[in-house]
């Protein structure tokens, strides 16, 4: 194809407009990809910064009318695309790290939005989620005409003029110099010059050859130490400390060090924990506590579910993902081993999740197990509380049986943390087709997001968690346990700020004292208020767990 000047009306306009819209569509090329994130929304702020894609565009376009003369249709579309392409690269490194407190990361995003995505739109009518994915293609439709059009705009009037006028070519050299400065890492340069987007994309390309690449692999997993040297040790010895009692390992979604750090949030949180003490108390149980750095932030919980179980450090998604292909060993197969019956109860899941055949647990179950008969509330239909008491009355600890390992994601204080449900002390109601008073569940059902302030419905929603665990514990318990009670993760970046540390609280929940003096030996703190220093991370627990959880050896 010849290079030809794309026709447009433009070239009749008078001189003055030709003009304005010219700089128009320059100063909305820069802006695609230097815009900034409307913190905490999911919205876009304008940027005065300069975008270095938007300088090489601008040598690209330079250099291939130098060259032909004109833009060609071909070479204007394939241009448009590449542009689009960075503009959705650039929302997604501006938006995910407000609201997830983590970078982007194509190998674990690529597979978790869509599914979050059509968890959250299945209650609705059909044609409410084919008119989210019409309106996602229409947008990015819209985004590259739009592109197109400013690209042929710049290519047919910017562009040969500034090959003719001398005194362009030092702006450009200036504007190469800065976006140079910038990849290199010049600090100078960044109140002028916006990230590039283009290393985003070399970072994920360079992620996802490593998924595909043996030796990948086998550098990406180191050894787990603490589980090996456990699994080396005789069944009874390596869990010899529990004496046969039931551990439930329970993650509380979103529950976080912001609990104690925040301003707004430490005087609510303070009572709740003054009042979940009392609970312990009254049912006879004692309590550590600790902080633990967790290898996630504001999402991706199973990060920290699998850092846990599998005592490696999971902070790459890579790691995770490559993790589940292995036949590694975690702590249910130690369990196991040693006679444990392990329960997977992931109530929050509602569609088939074939990575579990990697845990390997001897019991799953999953929210369409439950027979839950009230009403659904929230995104994730079942409160926590249901899903306690409808295991409790399923899969009772008996005298006689084997003892229980149980893995209990609780996933009510979730994002957008509405609604809170209502607490219900009459356990056995639970399990009835009208679990709630009517005036409670509509009160609940009725209850929005509040977008720009979740601090207020993030405090509730702990409160709830905190009063009916502590309602349970009072509760007289049908044999002997431990509780590990520990925080996935920090929520959102919208409730913990910008800057947050990724530490999360742990609790170790026990009858027995000389269990939680072994714990306190390795730093935990006796009650619910430990010092606000870090013991370790996440996969250095599991080492903490099994010391504590060793018999003692023979004198």
């Amino acid at each position: 194809m010849t290079a030809t000047t794309l026709p447009s009306t433009a070239t009749v306009a008078p001189r003055w407009q030709r003009v304005a819209l010219t700089l128009l569509a320059l100063v909305f090329l820069d802006q695609a990809l230097a815009f900034s994130t409307w913190w905490p929304t999911p919205g876009v702020l304008p940027d005065a910064r300069l975008s270095s894609e938007f300088v090489g565009l601008w040598l690209l376009l330079l250099a291939l009318v130098a060259w032909r003369g004109a833009l060609t249709p071909r070479a204007l579309h394939w241009v448009a695309v590449a542009y689009t392409a960075l503009v959705v690269g650039r929302y997604a490194d501006v938006t995910v790290p407000s609201l997830f407190g983590r970078q982007i990361n194509l190998y674990w995003d690529g597979a978790q939005i869509p599914r979050f995505l059509w968890v959250t739109l299945r209650e609705g009518q059909w044609w409410i989620a084919v008119g989210a994915v019409l309106g996602v293609a229409l947008l990015l439709w819209a985004l590259y005409r739009l592109l197109r059009a400013a690209i042929a705009l710049v290519a047919r009037e910017a562009v040969p003029y500034a090959l003719r006028a001398r005194w362009t070519w030092l702006v450009t050299v200036v504007a190469v110099a800065l976006s140079v400065a910038n990849w290199a890492g010049v600090r100078a340069t960044w109140p002028y010059v916006s990230k590039p987007v283009i290393p985003v994309y070399a970072r994920q390309a360079a992620l996802l050859a490593t998924a595909f690449s043996d030796s990948g692999v086998a550098r990406a997993l180191p050894p787990s130490k603490a589980l090996d040297a456990a699994l080396a040790l005789p069944p009874g010895e390596a869990l010899g400390a529990l004496h046969g009692r039931d551990v439930f390992l329970m993650f509380l979604e979103s529950y976080g060090a912001v609990a104690y750090d925040n301003a707004r949030a430490a005087p609510a949180m303070t009572a709740v924990r003054e009042r979940f003490a009392a609970d312990l108390a009254a049912g006879g149980w004692q309590v550590a506590s600790g902080f633990v750095g967790a290898p996630t932030f504001g999402g991706a919980s199973d990060l920290s579910h699998l850092s846990l179980l599998s005592g490696m450090d999971l902070a790459n998604p890579l790691r995770h993902d490559l993790l589940l292909t292995t036949g590694r060993p975690t702590l249910l197969t130690l369990f196991r081993a040693a006679g444990y019956r392990t329960y997977g109860f992931y109530p929050a899941l509602f569609w088939e999740w074939p990575e579990r055949a990697y845990y390997g647990f001897d019991v799953f179950i999953e929210g369409r197990d439950v027979d839950y008969r009230g009403p659904p509330l929230g995104y994730w239909k079942i409160p926590d509380q249901v899903s306690l008491a409808w295991f409790e009355h399923t899969h009772p600890g008996r005298d006689g049986a084997p003892p229980r390992f149980v893995f209990f994601p609780t996933i009510t204080n979730h994002f957008p943390f509405s609604p809170v449900p209502p607490y219900q002390p009459d356990w056995q109601r639970l399990l009835t087709a009208q679990p709630f008073d009517e005036a409670d569940a509509a009160r609940a059902q009725a209850e929005r997001v509040h977008w720009l302030d979740m601090m207020p419905a993030y405090l509730r929603m702990l409160e709830y968690k905190f009063r009916w665990l502590g309602d349970w514990l009072r509760r007289p318990q049908p044999r002997e346990a431990v509780f590990v009670l520990l925080g996935d993760h920090q929520p959102t970046g919208n409730i913990s700020g910008e800057g947050a540390s990724w530490d999360v609280p742990i609790h170790i929940v026990t009858r027995d004292p000389a269990l939680l003096a072994r714990f306190e030996a390795q730093g935990f703190t006796p009650g619910l208020n430990p010092p606000r220093t870090k013991l370790g991370n996440m996969d250095e627990l599991t080492g903490m767990l099994l010391q504590a959880f060793r018999a003692e050896p023979p004198r």
